[in-house]
């Protein structure tokens, strides 16, 4: 198998880049925070270990994953968003994810639609969607802006419930 090369992608305040060694601190605190439950969590520092080994390896699997958000100015990370396809997701989704204190900056909203665009412009996808916790109202709010149409959902044996918003070529981007 070859390796990926994972592209870095700029915003106006953003770095998108490839998973670094120092960005696992901030992945680590998020993941054993209260605020992971939607992702699965609480987890153990080595489960988060685990688990950011794989963000970095979904690259190589699948060709595609999610990067670090950074602020540009000062590189420090504020989230993950990209990507994802796991096993047992239906279809690839744009996914994101923001660290403690980073919320309520419009980051998720930047980082997103930046994404977005990569996804549809330069990866010549024509399908993207979102899967969001029923009870996750900040994630609905986000794909909501995006210009993102809800519809039926499926039951994720993990995650319980989860709502599919649907991505359009430039809609909310």
């Amino acid at each position: 198998m070859s390796r990926i090369e994972i592209p870095t992608l700029q915003t106006e305040r953003l770095t998108l880049c490839a998973p670094r060694p120092s960005d696992f601190e901030a992945w680590a605190a998020f993941r054993g925070g209260p605020r992971s439950t939607f992702v699965g969590g609480p987890f153990d520092r080595v489960q988060a270990f685990n688990q950011f080994c794989a963000v970095a390896g979904h690259w190589d699997m699948r060709g595609f994953g999610r990067w670090i958000v950074t602020e540009t100015d000062s590189d420090t990370p504020v989230g993950l968003v990209g990507l994802f396809h796991p096993e047992d997701w239906p279809e690839p989704e744009l996914a994101w994810t923001m660290f403690d204190g980073s919320e309520g900056k419009g980051y998720a909203l930047e980082a997103a639609r930046k994404v977005k665009s990569h996804a549809f412009d330069d990866l010549g996808w024509d399908r993207l969607v979102s899967f969001v916790s029923v009870n996750n109202t900040r994630s609905i709010a986000l794909a909501e802006r995006l210009g993102a149409q809800h519809t039926t959902g499926f039951e994720h044996p993990t995650f319980g419930e989860l709502i599919c918003f649907v991505h359009q070529p430039g809609g909310g981007a």
